[in-house]
């Protein structure tokens, strides 16, 4: 059965400050470079634990940065809220490999998802003296200062901007420099980058209806569109499809039904 007008959503606000820390779900993971045609297919089959280990082992920042993107993988296609020591191990990774080559682009990235993720478990005032939100974006506009065409980098940004505006309400946009507008720039330009990713279009859709069902339902619907209309290269994808499939279906029952699932989801 439809929500009645009564009961459509309201577009979220925090009710604890007037700028917080967003906990971003930009997670982009998919179709990962490994290193090694095994280490591949490990990660396409889901052993993304196996994976990780295997590329901890080697000796280079591409190794590491990779390790942390299948922890990140194992993570996000987990339950909700993530494995927090996944998360850490997957932040050393990640961190490991700036270390081992400052101007990494794939471990900077990857840095900030973990980054993003760890703060859903932070209270505000933590996530805020730690500057999470601003320290992220950051970072994911440095990788595009390295590599322009990085359409992960653009998705997390477009998830980043509507994230911000729906934790921080107008106020923390405002501070942050967020902007909704700019959002739906980075989603186009990740999408005419790489029109067939599965994880862009759903985590776009989620961020959208987390927000507000109502008022980005058509946005947010076309994408979810986008991620159901493509063949999953991995189990990733297979598992962000079936979620967008299932938000697409939780449309049909009303915006209220919709939005309690995005923000149950990653």
């Amino acid at each position: 059965m439809s929500d009645d007008v009564a009961s459509r959503p309201r577009p979220c606000r925090l009710r604890l400050a007037p700028v917080v820390v967003i906990s971003l779900c930009g997670a982009c993971f998919s179709h990962a470079f490994a290193q090694s045609r095994h280490e591949a297919e490990l990660f396409e089959r889901g052993a993304f634990l196996e994976a990780a280990r295997s590329a901890e082992g080697g000796p280079g920042a591409d190794e590491q940065a990779f390790a942390a993107r299948a922890l990140l993988a194992a993570a996000v296609t987990g339950g909700d809220p993530p494995d927090s020591q996944i998360l850490e191990r997957a932040l050393v990774d990640a961190e490991r490999a700036m270390e081992l080559q400052p101007d990494h682009a794939e471990g900077r990235l990857q840095a900030a998802i973990a980054l993003s993720l760890k703060s859903r478990s932070m209270s505000s005032a933590s996530a805020v003296r730690e500057g999470i939100a601003g320290r992220t974006r950051r970072m994911a506009e440095e990788v595009l200062k390295m590599d322009p065409s990085n359409h992960y980098a653009h998705a997390f940004l477009a998830v980043w901007h509507v994230e911000v505006r729906r934790r921080g309400g107008a106020l923390g946009a405002a501070l942050l420099g967020a902007s909704l507008e700019e959002g739906e720039e980075r989603y186009r330009e990740a999408m005419r980058l790489q029109p067939r990713d599965i994880s862009v279009a759903w985590q776009y859709a989620r961020a959208l209806t987390a927000l507000d069902p109502v008022r980005y339902g058509a946005p947010a619907t076309n994408a979810l569109e986008t991620a159901l209309a493509v063949s999953p290269r991995d189990h990733v994808e297979a598992v962000l499809q079936e979620r967008a499939r299932e938000l697409l279906r939780a449309y049909r029952a009303g915006p209220r039904s919709a939005q309690e699932m995005a923000l149950s989801r990653l």
